[in-house]
């Protein structure tokens, strides 16, 4: 969908003109803000950089009169192979006494990976577009929602909500994301603004859960020219390799009521089963004594989490059973549970907002859920329900690919819909009242 020009002397824009301008006048910090956050380096595996980033989250926010708290997860929840540091966690306040926002954050990255033509820890612009790892999933959104309450100060707006930002840790894969833990700790107040989505005219419907799995196999070591004694594990695991993508074929039968987006023109969504990462032994002249397999698993909100894993368990055991394999792991190393119908009393407000923000008609906005998963679903268990969504993400940004990236025009777009849902003034006979 072409983004659309915004003219804030027209509409609901029109009252908030000093704000608007404030805004614009601004970009530069903005941009100084996304460059600083990109370059904290936050990847995920193995996620060690997360105290960094709290103190640039600090730095960043106490000077808008927030008040910080940091969270960490306790080792014992989250540590999985593959994961070290500590798992930091920022909680943001400022405290008027109004009711209050919370606007989620993730603060890790999937690794910078291969394939860059620009240096993904270093902000690139190029006329519209913002290049760097985190740009469109989700650094840039917090540039946003800075610039939009720098705006909204400056301008002397009051404000309908107090605003509560979380910066959250393990979103990416992690066993323990760190909004769970907030959560079910009794720190999370408020209703909730989620900006992990996309930059696009979206009612969010809900989305599915994730597992991943790390598999590991036990041959044993010998000379590939003499291999007396030898039992090559990879060899041996193909027959769980078999095994699993027959599974595959099975699970992925397995469909949704969740409303799909457009992209799939009505085609339902489905539940996935993914082997997405293996490796074994390190050269040719020795057979590989261990072969490491790393599965994912996208399940619907209808299935039941527990026999999703139950499933994988046996569907390995059995292979392994008849194999001359000496033994086999398996560890789950990351789970995102699913977030079902999280509508609620605050979603038209934030969709009027997302359309003054961005341009967009009312009647451009669809209700769809996603077979991609969020850490929130954790947030649902605890009794919170509704999650707005909002964000950067686009079908052709890049996200978690080479050269990731946004555009200037978004991020103002996200920044004045923050600034919009946030100003008490916003509360017009446009909307219905809450």
């Amino acid at each position: 969908m072409a983004e659309k020009a915004i003219n804030p002397n027209a509409g609901c824009a029109g009252a908030f003109v000093p704000a608007l301008e404030r805004l614009s006048e601004l970009q530069p910090e903005m941009l100084d803000d996304l460059s600083r956050l990109i370059a904290t380096e936050t990847s995920f595996p193995p996620g060690n950089g997360y105290p960094a980033f709290a103190q640039l989250a600090e730095n960043l926010v106490s000077p808008l009169g927030f008040t910080c708290e940091r969270i960490n997860v306790p080792p014992e929840l989250w540590s999985a192979p593959g994961a070290f540091g500590e798992r930091t966690n920022v909680i943001a306040v400022r405290d008027s006494g109004k009711p209050k926002l919370a606007i989620y954050f993730h603060v890790d990255t999937v690794p910078p990976g291969d394939g860059w033509t620009h240096p993904p820890l270093e902000l690139t612009r190029i006329g519209d577009r913002l290049f760097g790892r985190g740009t469109a999933d989700m650094k840039g959104t917090i540039a946003a929602v800075l610039a939009a309450l720098r705006a909204l100060d400056a301008a002397g707006e009051e404000l309908a909500y107090d605003p509560v930002l979380l910066f959250c840790t393990d979103e990416e894969g992690g066993l323990y994301p760190g909004v769970r833990y907030i959560a079910e700790q009794g720190k999370l107040s408020g209703h909730l603004l989620c900006l992990n989505g996309g930059a696009v005219p979206r009612i969010y419907g809900g989305s599915f859960g994730s597992m991943d799995f790390r598999l590991s196999f036990f041959g044993r070591s010998a000379h590939s020219g003499d291999p007396v004694g030898g039992i090559n594990a990879l060899e041996e695991a193909l027959a769980v390799l078999t095994a699993l993508t027959k599974l595959k074929s099975s699970v992925e039968t397995r469909k949704s009521q969740i409303p799909s987006p457009p992209h799939l023109e009505d085609r339902p969504l489905h539940a996935r089963l993914t082997l997405t990462a293996a490796s074994a032994g390190s050269k040719g002249s020795a057979l590989p004594g261990q072969f490491h397999l790393i599965v994912n698993r996208r399940y619907t909100p209808e299935e039941n989490a527990e026999k999703v894993e139950e499933e994988i368990r046996n569907t390995v055991a059995q292979a392994v059973a008849g194999t001359r394999l000496l033994g086999h792991d398996i560890t789950l190393t990351g789970h995102l549970a699913p977030v079902s119908d999280p509508t609620g009393p605050h979603g038209l407000r934030w969709q009027q907002a997302l359309s003054e923000g961005f341009g967009w008609a009312m009647t451009d906005f669809r209700t769809y859920g996603s077979s991609t998963s969020s850490d929130l679903g954790w947030v649902q268990k605890t009794g919170q329900k509704e999650i707005l969504l909002g964000g950067l993400s686009r079908p052709d940004r890049n996200v978690h690919a080479a050269d990731e990236h946004t555009t200037l025009s978004d991020l103002m777009g996200l920044a004045r819909a923050i600034l919009f849902y946030l100003s008490a003034g916003f509360e017009s006979d446009q909307i219905n009242k809450e």
